[in-house]
């Protein structure tokens, strides 16, 4: 079930990008779309501006972006100020943790494609509407939904007990 599940999210993913949807929509909408977040097709309008690294800025990769949104749509706090004070910091900080289980998400896109900034991972690409730079763009795509799928499995299976890449607050 669960190769299939990445499968279809990276199907969905390809078919979105190729419909001319953003990024962050190709992503988003494809794991919604397999049923896996329990989310509104509507929902995907939380990811609209984050095409482009941010409404075409640059920054963050949008791909990216989208999957982690998906996968906060089943792992993110639904209420994150539940409990006590400590025990919601411990809950991010922590191990287990959810910042491990996103951080890895991070340093694997950034393995595979070198960068996480959208203008970087495009540089090569000095015209926006090249036909190679999309081409580019929809690969990261369908790898981001295929990814966000994997986390949100690796989530239930493992929980968020990962060891931490590199990071602000210099976990290990």
């Amino acid at each position: 079930m669960g190769s299939d599940l990445v499968q279809k999210a990276k199907d969905n993913a390809r078919q979105n990008f190729r419909d001319g949807i953003n990024c962050a929509e190709s992503v988003f909408k494809a794991v919604i779309d397999t049923g896996i977040t329990g989310l509104e097709p509507e929902a995907v309008a939380l990811s609209t501006g984050f095409g482009g690294g941010i409404g075409l800025a640059g920054y963050n990769c949008g791909a990216l972006i989208g999957a982690v949104m998906a996968v906060g749509a089943v792992h993110g706090r639904k209420n994150p100020l539940e409990g006590e004070f400590k025990d919601r910091i411990d809950g991010l900080y922590g191990n287990p943790g959810l910042y491990r289980f996103f951080n890895g998400m991070v340093h694997e896109f950034k393995e595979k494609f070198g960068a996480l900034d959208c203008a970087e991972l495009n540089k090569d690409y000095p015209e926006w509407f090249d036909r190679d730079r999309s081409r580019a763009c929809m690969k990261m795509a369908i790898y981001a939904a295929g990814m966000a799928i994997e986390y949100i499995q690796k989530g239930k299976e493992e929980g968020y007990t990962q060891p931490f890449g590199k990071n602000m607050a210099g976990r290990v």
